[in-house]
C-alpha cells in the first residue's frame, strides 16, 4: 500500500501549472506555486493553495533557479517536486538536486533524463535496444568543420539538432552546404541560449516526414506500457502547433510495431513515469519509421492521449512518483474516438509567427460539450517577450476525426482574446486546409501554406465597426434633466443643410491608414460591436482599440496623419530598422559609421526562445544605432539607421 504525498510543489508556470494544479486539487493534494516578479498575479499563483515569490523576471534568476525551487519547497514542506515541462523538467541535475534534498521528482531518474537528453547518446542506446534510428553524425562535441564533413558525407538536406534540447529551439534545416557554416553558428547560438549546451548533431533530412510520438507509462517495479500514438505533423518553425490522436496513417499493426518500439526505448534507460518517444515517419511508407528523440516528461499535447484513453496522466505521474504499481497491461489500453489540440501562442501569422505580446484585455476560452480548454490566461495579466509564446490549449473530442475537427473549429472561432495578438484564427483557417481534412499531413504543410492562411489586409467590416465604437462615443449624453445639446449631436450637419457624416482615420498596425465613417445601424455595446456586411450582421467582440472575430483580432488605432509625418521627418533617404518583435537584444555586430552590405547581419532581437536576425536591406553605412547588447526593446522600436551606399556618396 503507497501513500500520496500531501504536498507537491509545481516547479513551472502558466498552462501547465494550472493543469498540475487542477489534477492536485482533485486527487487532495496540497499545491505549491513558484513565480517571478512578473508572474505575481498570474493564474497559477491564484489558483494553488500557497505560492512563494523565486525571484526576478529573468527566467535564469527565477524558474531555473534551482537554489530558489528547493527553499520554497522546504518552507512550505513539499514532499515532492512536478516540474512540469520546458525550464528543468528535462535538467537531470534538478531532478538529482531535488532527490538529494529529500524531495520525490515527480518524473524519471535523472540518469535517464541524462541519457535521452544527449541525443547523441540516445541514438546509441535505443539503437542497441533494436529501435531504427535516422541516419547522421556519430559522436558527441563535434566542431564546427567536423559537423561540416558529416553534412556533406549524408548528402543535403541536412537538419543540425542541438543534443540537449528539444521543441524546435536551435534546429535548423540546411539545403545549401554553402550556408552550413552561418547555419552551425546559429543553430550552437539558439541551442547555448535556450539550454546552456552548444552541442550539435546532424542528421539526414526526410522530404515531407510526418511527426508520429508515441506515449509511454512505465512504473518502478518493472511495467513499460504505451497509450497509443500521436499526430504533430503540423509545425511551424519545427515547433508543433496541432496534435490529434489516433494518427489517420497507422494501421493497427504499425501501431504495435512502433509501440513496442517506444516500450523498448523507455526500458533501455530504465525509465519510470509519463514519457514520450518521438518518430519521423515517412508518409509513403508509414513502416519505415525512426526514432528520433525521447521526452523524458509530459508533453504539451498529453490531453489528446488522455481523452482516447480515458487516463489522468498526471494523476499517474504522481501515483508512480508514489511508488504505485501500473494496474493495467497492454491489452487493457483502448483508443476510443479521436481528440485533436490546438496551441494558442502569442504569435503574429502575418509576420513570420513572430512572438507578439501585451495584456490581456477580454478573455473567454470554452469549455464543456466535448471541448477542453488548458489555459494560464486570466483578464488583466500582461504577457511578455521572456517565457515560452504558447498561452493555452483548446482540445475537442468526438467519436470520429470529422467530429473532433468541427468541434476544434468552433471551439477556436469562440475564443476571444483581446490584447495580445494570437494565431487562434490562422489555426482555424489551419484546420479547414483540404489536406489538413484529408489526413495528408507533413511537416511542411504549414509553412507550404501559411501564406494562404493569413487573410489578405483588413476586411473593411473591422474599419466600419472601429468607426462605430468611436462614433458611439462622441455620443452626447443627455444631462440630469434629460436634455442633449443639439450643437453636440456627431451627425454631419452643416450650415446651409449639407450633411457630412463624420469619418475616422483609423490604422491597423502593419497597414496602410484608412479613413471610415461609421455605418448605419450599427450597434455598440461595452463589449460588442455588430455591423452589417452584404446584408448580414457581424458580430465583434471589442476591449479599447482591440476587436475579435472567430479567432482572430485586430488593434484598431486612430490614426494622425501630422504626428505620423512629423516622426517619419528628418531620415531623409535613410532606411530605418524596427524591431519586429518585443524582446531583447542579445547580439550587436556593428557600429555607428560602418560599411555594411546587403544582407549581412546586424543585430539579433530574441524574444520567448526565438531569434530573429536583422539584416542590412542594402548597402550603405550605419548612420544610427539606438540600442545595445541586452536592451530590452518593443515591437517597431527602431534599432538602426542605414544610409544607403547612393546616398551616403551624394551627402559625402
Amino acid at each position: 500500500m503507497t501513500t500520496m504525498f500531501d504536498t507537491v510543489l509545481v516547479a513551472n508556470r502558466g498552462e501547465i501549472a494550472v493543469r498540475v494544479i487542477r489534477t492536485l486539487r482533485e486527487q487532495g493534494v496540497r499545491s505549491v506555486a513558484v513565480f517571478s516578479d512578473a508572474d505575481a498575479d498570474a493564474r497559477h499563483v491564484r489558483e494553488a493553495d500557497t505560492a512563494v515569490r523565486i525571484g526576478p523576471p529573468p527566467a535564469a534568476e527565477s524558474y531555473l533557479n534551482v537554489a530558489a525551487l528547493l527553499e520554497a519547497a522546504r518552507r512550505t514542506g513539499a514532499q515532492a517536486v512536478h516540474p512540469g515541462y520546458g525550464f528543468l523538467a528535462e535538467n537531470a541535475g534538478f531532478a538529482q538536486a531535488c532527490t538529494d534534498a529529500g524531495l520525490v521528482f515527480i518524473g524519471p531518474p535523472a540518469a535517464a533524463i541524462a541519457l535521452m537528453g544527449d541525443k547523441i547518446r540516445a541514438k546509441e542506446t535505443v539503437a542497441a535496444a533494436g529501435v531504427p534510428v535516422v541516419p547522421g553524425s556519430s559522436g558527441s562535441g563535434l566542431t564546427d568543420a567536423r559537423l561540416e564533413e558529416a553534412a556533406r558525407e549524408i548528402g543535403m538536406p541536412v537538419l543540425l539538432k542541438p543534443s540537449a534540447g528539444g521543441g524546435g529551439k536551435g534546429m535548423r534545416l540546411v539545403r545549401d552546404a554553402e550556408a552550413l557554416a552561418d547555419e552551425i553558428a546559429a543553430a550552437r547560438r539558439e541551442a547555448r541560449a535556450s539550454f546552456g549546451d552548444d552541442t550539435l548533431l546532424v542528421e539526414r533530412w526526410i522530404d515531407r516526414p510526418r511527426h508520429i510520438e508515441i506515449q509511454v507509462l512505465a512504473d518502478a517495479h518493472g511495467n513499460v506500457i504505451h497509450l497509443g500514438e500521436r499526430e504533430c505533423s503540423l509545425q511551424r518553425r519545427h515547433q508543433k502547433i496541432i496534435e490529434e490522436a489516433p494518427s489517420v496513417l497507422l494501421d493497427e499493426g504499425t501501431r504495435a510495431a512502433m509501440g513496442e518500439a517506444a516500450v523498448q526505448a523507455a526500458r533501455s534507460c530504465g525509465y519510470t513515469g509519463a514519457g514520450t518517444v518521438e518518430f519521423i515517419v515517412p508518409g509513403d511508407d508509414p513502416s519505415s519509421y525512426y526514432f528520433m528523440e525521447m521526452n523524458t516528461r509530459l508533453q504539451v499535447e498529453h490531453p489528446v492521449t488522455e481523452l482516447v484513453t480515458g487516463l489522468d496522466l498526471v494523476e499517474w505521474q504522481l501515483r508512480v512518483a508514489a511508488g504505485e504499481r501500473l494496474p493495467y497491461a497492454q491489452e487493457d489500453i483502448r483508443l476510443d474516438g479521436w481528440a485533436i489540440e490546438a496551441r494558442v501562442c502569442a504569435e503574429d501569422p502575418s509576420r513570420g509567427f513572430l512572438p507578439s505580446g501585451g495584456t490581456v484585455l477580454a478573455l473567454r476560452e470554452p469549455q464543456g460539450g466535448g471541448v477542453r480548454t488548458d489555459s494560464g490566461l486570466s483578464e488583466g495579466v500582461p504577457v511578455g517577450s521572456l517565457y515560452d509564446p504558447m498561452l493555452s490549449k483548446v482540445i475537442a473530442y468526438g467519436p470520429d476525426r470529422p467530429t473532433a475537427l468541427r468541434k476544434l473549429r468552433a471551439a477556436l472561432a469562440d475564443t476571444v482574446i483581446l490584447g495580445v495578438p494570437t494565431n487562434a484564427g490562422f489555426l482555424r483557417r489551419l484546420l479547414a486546409h483540404p489536406d489538413v481534412v484529408a489526413g495528408d499531413l507533413d511537416t511542411g504543410l504549414v509553412e507550404r501554406e501559411a501564406e494562404g492562411l493569413v487573410p489578405d489586409g483588413v476586411p473593411d467590416e473591422v474599419y466600419a465597426a472601429a468607426a462605430a465604437v468611436r462614433r458611439e462615443a462622441l455620443e452626447p449624453r443627455p444631462d440630469a434633466g434629460g436634455w442633449t445639446d443639439p450643437f453636440s449631436v456627431p451627425n454631419g450637419w452643416r450650415t446651409g443643410g449639407v450633411r457630412v457624416p463624420p469619418a475616422f482615420p483609423l490604422r491597423v498596425p502593419g497597414t496602410d491608414p484608412v479613413t471610415y465613417g461609421a455605418p448605419g445601424g450599427a450597434r455598440v455595446t461595452a463589449a460588442r460591436v455588430t455591423v452589417e456586411q452584404d446584408g448580414a450582421l457581424v458580430h465583434f467582440h471589442r476591449s479599447g482599440d482591440w476587436l475579435g472575430r472567430d479567432g482572430d483580432t485586430w488593434h484598431v488605432q486612430d490614426h494622425d496623419p501630422v504626428e505620423a509625418s512629423l516622426s517619419g521627418a528628418g531620415r531623409g533617404g535613410a532606411d530605418t530598422l524596427a524591431a519586429p518583435m518585443p524582446g531583447t537584444v542579445t547580439v550587436v555586430k556593428v557600429a555607428v559609421g560602418d560599411e555594411v552590405e546587403a544582407g549581412q547581419s546586424l543585430l539579433v532581437v530574441e524574444a520567448m526562445k526565438m531569434e530573429h536576425v536583422i539584416s542590412a536591406p542594402h548597402s550603405g553605412t550605419v548612420a544610427e544605432l539606438n540600442v545595445t547588447a541586452g536592451a530590452t526593446v518593443a515591437m517597431d522600436q527602431v534599432l538602426a539607421v542605414v544610409v544607403p551606399a547612393a546616398a551616403g556618396g551624394e551627402d559625402a
